[in-house]
């Protein structure tokens, strides 16, 4: 991520500070530098044009912030530094009565230490990035969370102040993209109005950006109206929720920081930003309802645990043939079930075929929308984002022309191929060169770069875009390389190739590989790889090379500490 402008890309807010010292930091990672992007596949038919891609701006590098217009009684209002001097001392009293809560907007500076995916055994070099955040209440702090993702340490600026104070980090919320923070030092809170929260803005209500994005280390406010509110896809969380489409400008330093409308109240945290060709100034904000789902969610249960889902994948009724044939009536609406994920709670009542006609007593449109606010529909997906991990939910089903009710418990559900790792570093296992590892999204980008859409195997892609776990440990495991030594001579060219089965034995996880192979009785190990290729080693031969091997490539141990318990 480097920070600039990609053409067609939805950026996050954060920038390296030392950007032209360092090698760029993966693309797997938003924290450092410009592009962390996660951009949904071509469409079927499609080939050969890339789809627009959104990227979360990314940390911002030496900061000078930008100079606010003069005579702009509109950016006065809003706490334009160089305006302000203008006024004199009398006129930054008014401004501060104005926008109290201007204060309470801090510079967020990051030192991250990110997991090397294709060398599992270390760390990339360590990075450091800035981005913003505002106080709130009961002494928290929020950001995104692709500004402190795989932080190292965390440190905040008040506006004005000279001192940095050092935060620790209560809860990172991967799919939201927001993290919370807290600072131990009394001295920081001192003198500071939290930001208070609004409800959720209408179309062409004015808003302002407020942050230290890229140019300076003054705070810089830029403003715009509400243009859009939909259902969004949020580029680090790989999840799609509400969210805002703004025309003020977020620029790189700019995530984390809060939008206000114009009575000074926060109405969402600026994220990320569409950089193409063919827009200006198409920016992103998350709303409140996704924030204080954030943090009623921490509050309740300690930790962050996630937005639920229906485990589907739903087909659109609008086809009046495919209405008919389903059995049902002319008022009757809903949506049908492709599929039904394994590891989901609803695949003990939920069959394909069904047509959900209804959630929570709201009535599902034929396109999967329901009413929203006046004049406005949205997806049902919003439905099921405002329930929390754990809750209950009735869902009026079809089936056979018959209408059943079910109550369904909502959870988070496992991928086949995780989006994220969690900040865990990631599992490994080594034995005779062989190195074998878990398929992830981050290792993927790890391998591919941020186009593995288009580069990574078809087979790993289509298992990642179609595939469902069959249970709730099931992973996707690879040979991720060989270790060149001579007992796997004739085998140094197997690269990311799935692993099938060891001795006869079905993979399910890395977990499962390594206790066949630890505990393998036979005289030879043999790996059912995919395209019917087949690696065998001399058991014992193997197990006695792997620590030369070791030695020789200074990797420190043969597997993760986390597959050694």
């Amino acid at each position: 991520m480097d920070g600039s402008a990609s053409k067609g890309k939805r950026k996050r807010g954060r920038k390296s500070k030392a950007a032209a010292d360092q090698p760029p930091p993966s693309p797997d990672a938003p924290a450092a530098a410009a592009v962390a992007d996660n951009p949904a596949p071509a469409a079927p038919g499609r080939r050969g044009r890339k789809p627009r891609r959104v990227e979360v701006e990314a940390p911002a590098a030496a900061d000078a912030s930008t100079t606010p217009r003069r005579g702009d009684a509109k950016h006065l209002a809003n706490g334009g530094d160089a305006a302000m001097a203008e006024l004199g001392p009398a006129g930054w009293e008014e401004v501060v009565r104005v926008v109290p809560s201007m204060d309470a907007v801090v510079k967020v500076f990051c030192v991250h230490t990110e997991p090397n995916f294709s060398l599992p055994w270390q760390r990339k070099r360590q990075y450091s990035s800035s981005s913003s955040g505002f106080i709130i209440g009961g002494r928290r702090v929020l950001t995104n969370a692709h500004s402190v993702e795989h932080f190292t340490q965390v440190k905040l600026k008040k506006r004005g102040s000279d001192t940095k104070y050092l935060a620790t980090v209560l809860a990172i919320g991967t799919e939201c993209d927001i993290a919370l923070l807290t600072v131990s030092d009394d001295e920081f809170w001192e003198g500071v109005t939290p930001v208070e929260f609004g409800s959720l803005p209408a179309l062409q209500d004015a808003v302002t950006v407020v942050g230290y994005p890229i140019g300076g280390d003054t705070i810089s406010v830029t403003s715009g109206v509400v243009s859009r509110i939909e259902i969004l896809s949020y580029v680090h969380g790989s999840t799609e929720l509400l969210g805002l489409q703004i025309d003020a400008a977020i620029n790189s330093g700019n995530s984390g920081g809060p939008a206000f409308n114009d009575r000074g109240i926060c109405v969402g945290i600026a994220f990320q930003s569409l950089k193409h060709e063919d827009v200006e100034n198409i920016g992103y904000v998350i709303p409140t309802p996704v924030i204080k789902h954030f943090i009623q969610d921490y509050e309740k249960s300690g930790a962050y645990t996630g937005f639920p889902i229906i485990g589907i994948e739903w087909q659109k009724m609008e086809n009046p043939d495919l209405r008919k044939a389903m059995g049902m009536k002319p008022d009757q609406k809903g949506v049908r079930v492709r599929r039904v994920e394994p590891t989901a709670p609803e695949s003990g009542c939920l069959q394909p075929s069904d047509i959900i006609l209804s959630f929570d007593g709201v009535d599902i449109a034929n396109d999967g929308t329901v009413p929203f606010r006046h004049g406005e529909r949205i997806s049902f997906s919003y439905l099921v984002s405002q329930k929390y991990t754990g809750d209950k939910a009735l869902i009026k089903v079809l089936r056979n022309s018959k209408v059943h009710e079910f109550k369904i418990k909502l959870a988070t559900h496992k991928r086949l191929i995780a989006a994220h790792v969690k900040g865990r570093p990631p599992s490994y296992y080594i034995v005779a060169g062989f190195v074998f590892a878990a398929v992830s999204v981050p290792y993927l980008r790890s391998e591919y770069g941020k186009d593995y859409e288009y580069d990574a195997p078809v087979k790993l892609l289509v298992k990642h875009l179609h595939s469902m776990a069959e249970s709730p440990d099931e992973q996707l495991v690879v040979v991720s390389q060989v270790l060149v030594a001579d007992i796997n001579i004739g085998y140094e060219d197997i690269v990311n190739t799935q692993v099938l089965a060891v001795n006869g034995h079905p993979v399910k996880n890395l977990k499962d590989l390594v206790t066949t192979v630890e505990n393998c009785k036979d005289e030879f190990l043999k790996f059912d790889l995919e395209y019917d290729q087949i690696v065998v080693l001399e058991t014992k031969t193997a197990k006695a090379a792997t620590e030369d091997i070791l030695t020789t490539h200074c990797i420190p141990s043969a597997m993760s500490d986390d597959l050694k318990t």
